[in-house]
């Protein structure tokens, strides 16, 4: 019986077109706050929905790291400040989502990234986070970024840098760190953020959302 609803789920989703698909935030265990940027996603889909026509839902899901749900979300984003932790069940259900098509977002709200990285390692032991060059497509999809991930908040001043985890070739985690996206996708009031750097992070998620679509 399981087998015959994961297959039905993993249909779902690898059958499942750009066309009104909704994406959704991780809640993961730990106490961190997974909660963070509540306006980002939410303003990113309407960006993206008017400047590469996408058609993504409005509404946007959240679900959690052991939810079998997470099968019906081609993309699901994750980010925070604190401790992050991943229990077995989370575990197996995160690795039959990510070895089915999915994709997982995961960008440093400031300070999650040493509680990240044993996560992952517990996740796929035997695969290692591979700094993204510049020239790498997703940072060209939909719009050009020639240096790569653009930083949006200083944090410790430290250059962005953009990881991926890769699977039989196809990357299906992404890392963002010492850039936060989600900050510069959050409404204007929130952080105040000049129009220019709000739109290079959005264009950036735009590329990201793109990116994890057609790959």
């Amino acid at each position: 019986m399981y087998r015959f609803i994961l297959s039905a789920l993993l249909t779902v989703l690898l059958t499942a077109s750009i066309e009104a698909q909704q994406i959704a935030v991780l809640q993961y265990e730990g106490g961190g706050d997974w909660y963070g940027n509540p306006t980002s996603l939410p303003n990113l889909v309407k960006f993206c929905n008017t400047t590469i026509h996408t058609a993504l839902d409005n509404d946007v899901a959240t679900v959690t790291s052991t939810d079998p749900s997470i099968m019906q979300y081609p993309f699901v984003h994750m980010t925070g400040h604190g401790n992050v932790f991943f229990s077995d069940e989370a575990l197996q259900n995160l690795r039959n989502y990510l070895n089915s098509g999915g994709f997982l977002h995961i960008d440093d709200n400031y300070g999650i990234d040493k509680y990240l990285r044993p996560q992952l390692k517990k996740l796929y032991p035997q695969e290692e986070l591979i700094e993204l060059p510049a020239d790498h497509p997703i940072f060209s999809t939909a719009f050009e970024f020639k240096e790569g991930l653009p930083k949006i908040h200083e944090h410790d001043g430290l250059r962005p840098q953009a990881f991926g985890l890769f699977k039989e070739g196809r990357m299906v985690i992404l890392y963002t760190l010492e850039s936060d996206l989600g900050d510069g996708w959050e409404s204007q009031e929130v952080h105040n953020d000049p129009p220019a750097v709000r739109e290079k992070a959005l264009k950036m998620g735009a590329n990201i959302i793109k990116y994890a679509f057609e790959n």
